[in-house]
């Protein structure tokens, strides 16, 4: 752990939440759908996640039994307006198989894993990712793993805390090795850099009131 590097995160933190407050993530109402969430909302926005999994909750289908009988063609119905619906489907099924193999739909028992050999299995479910694996963890598991994404990268690069190469794995280990193992604070941590990443430190910067502004940094710095 790097003195200065943990100070700095921490100062990033507690500049993000007394500017934007707490960001009540995941917003999913159950595990299930925190799962779900996070398998639909690569490549689209939450407003279109949010409707599909509307459209799961009329047909009832939001339930993993449900979900593994349903044939392919109505989940990607169901799940339109996520985007790349049949692509989508495709990895709900695939995960919903190895939950039915590995777990026998059991979500409880997938929950109970430890952290370690759950990110390895997940990992090695075709359609997941590190990003859709670490929230399924943080968020559905309530599991201390940190969620990397694209803002987060460009946030630490501009505030020179990661250089160019920096990988998934490498950035993940920054917060990790350098804040307490928490649950909450990671959960808020990532949700917030979400919210600075929407709004300020975009492709084309939006410093002006950011909530990191005061710290050193190159807005028009390049990944």
């Amino acid at each position: 752990m790097s003195n200065r590097t943990a100070h700095t995160l921490r100062a990033f933190y507690d500049a993000m939440y007394k500017a934007l407050g707490p960001q009540h993530w995941w917003p999913g109402d159950t595990p299930t759908e925190v799962i779900i969430g996070a398998i639909l909302t690569q490549n689209t926005s939450w407003r279109n996640v949010e409707r599909a999994i509307d459209n799961l909750k009329r047909a009832k289908a939001l339930d993993w039994k449900r979900l593994h009988e349903l044939p392919f063609e109505e989940l990607a119905e169901l799940i339109r307006p996520a985007g790349t619906f049949n692509v989508k489907a495709r990895r709900l099924k695939t995960f919903i198989e190895w939950l039915h193999r590995r777990f026998d739909l059991d979500l409880d028992r997938m929950l109970a894993c430890s952290l370690s050999s759950l990110r390895e299995e997940l990992l090695e479910v075709r359609g997941i990712g590190r990003e859709t694996a670490d929230a399924i963890l943080l968020y559905a598991a309530q599991k201390p793993s940190f969620v990397v994404d694209a803002y987060t990268a460009r946030i630490l690069f501009r505030h020179h805390l990661i250089d160019r190469s920096a990988d998934y794995d490498e950035i993940k280990d920054l917060f990790e090795s350098n804040l307490p193992e928490d649950v909450q604070l990671f959960n808020e941590y990532h949700a917030l850099l979400v919210d600075v990443g929407k709004n300020h430190c975009r492709p084309k910067a939006r410093c002006e009131g950011c909530p990191l502004e005061r710290f050193d940094h190159d807005a028009a710095r390049e990944e």
